[in-house]
């Protein structure tokens, strides 16, 4: 797989809600018709509460 790209998952998630869970990150990126390497990357995101983007950001490529 191409390595992930961030402004991807920038224009993935516009409008999500913050603070949000990864449910609602995955929701808001198949609505923005996002590829299926960032829907994907984003189901396996820890379970957790995501208050910013830059925490969704974080927990995508900090353990890249």
């Amino acid at each position: 797989m191409a390595e992930s790209d961030p402004i991807k998952f920038q224009r993935a998630l516009k409008g999500a809600p913050y603070p949000t869970d990864r449910e609602k990150l995955v929701e808001v990126a198949k609505k923005n018709k996002a590829g299926n390497d960032v829907v994907d990357k984003l189901s396996h995101l820890p379970d957790s509460k995501y208050e910013t983007p830059a925490d969704v950001q974080k927990a995508v490529f900090g353990s890249e």
